[in-house]
């Protein structure tokens, strides 16, 4: 049989497969069923996509996003994947001849929507043909409890019924446990077969900033990401339409996209913007599922999402390529005010589970004082231990400096008590602010002693007072109307008057220096030549650029100069066929930059090897050839760090650049004595850097399931560097 690896290198041009890839075929591979939470961009189409190539029958997948289906059936056929769709969107005469395909057994991977699937004629048709797998994408539709169920979804079980011997495979990106167990459920899986990956995308810089001046906010990010796509999403369409036209008059490539808008313009707006003809997308959270663009640099929240699943699924439509991409979310106490005003339209369950999604998405954005990725991934139910990320606004900014709030503490507290404990935030704040609206006044607690005492800070202070309150343990809110009570905590605290710290007001940040995170270094005046060719090309063929090669390849091979059809092979997404299809196109760019250039090809990082002495001195950083030759001359990593004022892993970091072109260490034995790991623990890191290469650290940790943190594989691929060094 045809092995999942030799599919993945030859047809799809990948070395390795992604967290969990592997495991979840192999499982569908073996006929069972299989649930897989993985997040966007961390490669879910694979794990059907492969075994399908693999099975002799058909592999149906069942997706809600007519668009996507477009996309991936375009992708795969430029990898020469038999696949095809059968949707709406079809006319009578291409429906039935696409039918015919699949009646005819020339099909490997047929895409539906569930309503086309629970059709009887459809339905026929598989009767028809040997289906051997069924995957349900988007699988957290099925579940109430998920921000997205469509009834229909429920009703894909009498098909598993229907085909039996078909192996079922789950997929979706954002669940959480209780979303997963509805899934299992439903669907009758065992609970063994179920793999769930990181939720962390460790390429996204995740922002949230106070919405002061949104406008000129957002403008601030488009000149920092000129030229390249992006997606701004707002609360209202309304606001899609007035933002989308101010930026359109000054002069920004912006199309909007929302339901209120005729189906041929919205389409034709996202064909515009997946063809890199329109750079940048404002929308309703109505556009972006299935959205397969890879090469979105930057995602917008003008407004506050609703829950944080839909804040981490529209994040997670940025940098699906690898590559590093910035989310940033605008932040104001009013879009709660305006979110909480729909959902008090609400009742019963429905408005208690949105209650829950809102509380959630306002703490996350609320915290300054932790990195991001903990609340956010801890929603999801998984443990981020890392201390510092470097790629998000709270471990990239100085800490916001804490004020003594202990007098507005015990104003909100004592209020809060003598309301009796009956009331939410906003009308305890009416009552410290002296107002004289009718539910004050109707409760009498304009009669109370902490009426008027409080009108030094504005509403919004106050509510943002009594947020950190909650967020300290003092108060706890309860049932639809939010209502607060004291905790044992509060009541200790008013008692003894013990000191509170908090934020006053929301304050402008400082950044950290050379903090965030950055990509892999690439000749830009290259990638721009070759950007343009995939672009002709795309043009000629009626597809997305994506489809010729993602910016992921063209970064790469702007990178390491490919000067032949073997070194091309090596770059991440090229496979024979699209070798054989675009190949030459690229290798023609290339080879005449690097002629008038005076450049040579590099080694490609999965098979690294020493550049000649001296090449690279030239094209490192000031910084690194200093900290790289100090470090030759005696000096210790600490001692580099107190020289430096930086972190021990900037500093190794610093050392792997100067390595790794081509620049002798000559100091070992310090590395040696830096490593905490063990002598076995060395022998099975170097395996890894033998078959993933030094560039990237991910793969390694991961092959390693964590068993050693990034600092200590820093150390250890320095120590390997040395090694091969002689």
């Amino acid at each position: 049989m045809t092995s999942p690896a030799s599919v993945l290198k030859g047809t799809f041009g990948y070395d390795t497969f992604r967290p969990l890839q592997q495991e979840v075929i192999e499982n569908v591979l073996a006929r069972k069923d299989t649930l897989a939470v993985m997040p966007t961009g961390g490669g879910k189409s694979l794990c059907y996509q492969i075994p399908s190539l693999i099975f002799e029958g058909l592999t149906v997948v069942v997706s809600p996003l007519i668009s996507l289906m477009k996309d991936q059936v375009e992708q795969l056929r430029a990898y020469g994947v038999p696949s095809l769709f059968i949707n709406s969107t079809l006319s009578p005469q291409a429906y039935q001849e696409s039918m015919e395909h699949v009646r005819r057994g020339e099909v490997k991977l047929l895409y539906v929507a569930p309503e086309t699937l629970l059709t009887q004629r459809i339905l026929s048709l598989l009767d028809s043909v040997q289906v051997d797998c069924l995957t349900i994408d988007e699988a957290h539709c099925i579940s109430e409890w998920g921000h997205d169920f469509r009834p229909e979804y429920r009703q894909l079980v009498e098909v598993r019924k229907r085909f039996p011997k078909a192996v079922c495979l789950a997929l979706t990106a954002t669940a959480t446990s209780r979303v997963r167990q509805d899934i299992r459920n439903t669907l009758k899986f065992s609970t063994t077969n179920e793999f769930v990956a990181s939720f962390n995308r460790e390429n996204l810089y995740i922002e949230v900033l106070p919405k002061r001046e949104p406008v000129g906010q957002v403008i601030e990010l488009l000149e920092r990401y000129k030229d390249q796509s992006g997606i701004i999403y707002c609360f209202s369409r309304k606001q899609v339409d007035e933002l989308s036209a101010y930026l359109a008059s000054k002069k920004y490539s912006v199309r909007p996209y929302h339901a209120g808008l005729e189906d041929s313009e919205r389409k034709t707006n996202q064909e515009l913007f997946i063809r890199d003809d329109v750079q940048i997308i404002v929308a309703t959270v109505a556009f972006g599922m299935g959205i397969n663009k890879p090469n979105v640099r930057f995602v917008i929240h003008f407004d506050l999402p609703k829950s944080v699943e839909s804040y981490y699924q529209e994040i997670g439509r940025a940098g699906r390529d690898g590559l590093p991409a910035h989310c940033a979310l605008l932040y104001s106490y009013s879009d709660v005010v305006k979110i909480n005003y729909f959902i008090d339209q609400k009742e019963g369950d429905e408005k208690r589970v949105a209650i829950e999604h809102l509380n959630a998405i306002v703490r996350f954005a609320e915290d300054e004082r932790i990195c991001r990725r903990k609340p956010l991934l801890n929603y999801f139910g998984e443990s981020y231990e890392a201390g510092n990320c470097s790629n998000c606004d709270n471990c990239t900014s100085a800490p916001t400096p804490l004020a003594d709030i202990t007098v507005f503490a015990q104003k909100f507290l004592s209020c809060v008590k003598r309301a009796d404990e009956k009331f939410g935030a906003g009308h305890i704040a009416d009552i410290l602010l002296g107002s004289k609206n009718e539910k004050v006044i109707r409760w009498g607690h304009d009669k109370l002693s902490t009426y008027g005492i409080g009108a030094e800070l504005t509403k919004k202070q106050w509510m943002h007072i009594a947020r950190q309150l909650l967020s300290m343990g003092y108060l706890k809110q309860e049932g639809e109307y939010h209502t607060l009570s004291l905790t044992s905590r509060a009541l200790e605290s008013l008692k003894k008057r013990e000191p509170v710290f908090g934020v006053v007001q929301e304050a402008g940040r400082t950044k950290k220096d050379g903090k965030k995170k950055e990509g892999i270094e690439y000749n830009h005046a290259l990638f721009a030549l070759l950007r343009q060719k995939r672009k002709e090309l795309a043009d000629d063929a009626g597809v997305p650029p994506y489809v010729i090669f993602s910016d992921r390849a063209l970064t790469e091979m702007a990178a390491y100069y490919p000067q032949s059809r073997e070194s091309l092979l090596k770059i991440s997404g090229v496979g024979q066929v699209k070798l054989s299809q675009y190949g030459e196109a690229f290798l023609n760019v290339i080879k005449s930059f690097c002629e008038k250039h005076g450049l040579d090809e590099r080694a490609h990082a999965l098979t690294p090897s020493p550049s000649p002495k001296g090449r690279g001195e030239s094209e490192l950083g000031e910084r690194t050839r200093i900290v790289g030759e100090t470090f030759n001359e005696g000096a210790t990593i600490q001692s580099l760090m107190e020289r430096q004022g930086v972190t021990r892993g900037t500093i190794l970091d610093h050392l792997s650049k100067f390595a790794m072109a081509g620049n002798k260490l000559r100091n070992g034995g310090d590395l040696q004595a830096a490593t905490s790991a063990t002598s076995e623990q060395q022998q099975i890191t170097f395996a890894v850097f033998d078959e993933q290469g030094t560039m990237y650290l991910k793969p390694v940790f991961d092959q390693l399931n964590g068993a050693l943190n990034y600092d200590e594989l820093k150390i250890l691929r320095l120590i390997y560097l040395v090694a091969r060094q002689g």
